[in-house]
C-alpha cells in the first residue's frame, strides 16, 4: 500500500516538473510561499509597560507574568494600573455581553 502511494507521488512530481520545465518556471515562481524556508527573524522589541517599584524591573505585558508582578497584585491596594510606567496605556476590560432576556407574553384571561 505504501509503495503504491510512493509511486503515485513520484509520478505526480515528475508530471509537475515536466510542466514547469516546459513553461520555463520554477516551483517558487508558481507558489512563492511554498518550497522555501520561511524567514525566522526575531520580532521587534516591545517597550516595557510595567515597572516593579521595588527593584525597577520591567515587563512588556506580553508572555507569562513575572513573579514580582504576580506577587505585587496579591498585595492590598496594588493593581496592574498602579504598576504602569508613565505613558503606557492599559487595555480596558471588555464587559461580557449580557444575554437578552425574553419575557413570555401572558395570554389574556378568558371570562366564563
Amino acid at each position: 500500500m505504501q509503495e503504491a502511494y510512493s509511486n503515485q507521488v513520484r509520478s505526480v512530481r515528475e508530471k509537475i516538473d515536466a510542466v514547469l520545465k516546459s513553461a520555463g518556471l520554477s516551483i517558487n515562481e508558481v507558489y512563492p510561499t511554498r518550497g522555501g524556508k520561511k524567514p525566522t527573524g526575531k520580532k521587534g522589541v516591545v517597550a516595557p509597560k510595567y515597572r516593579n517599584p521595588v527593584s525597577g524591573e520591567t515587563w512588556s505585558g506580553r508572555g507569562r507574568q513575572p513573579a514580582w508582578f504576580s506577587e505585587a497584585l496579591k498585595k492590598r491596594a496594588v493593581t496592574a494600573q498602579s504598576l504602569l510606567i508613565g505613558g503606557a496605556v492599559a487595555k480596558k476590560a471588555v464587559p461580557a455581553k449580557k444575554a437578552a432576556v425574553k419575557k413570555a407574553k401572558k395570554a389574556p384571561a378568558k371570562k366564563a
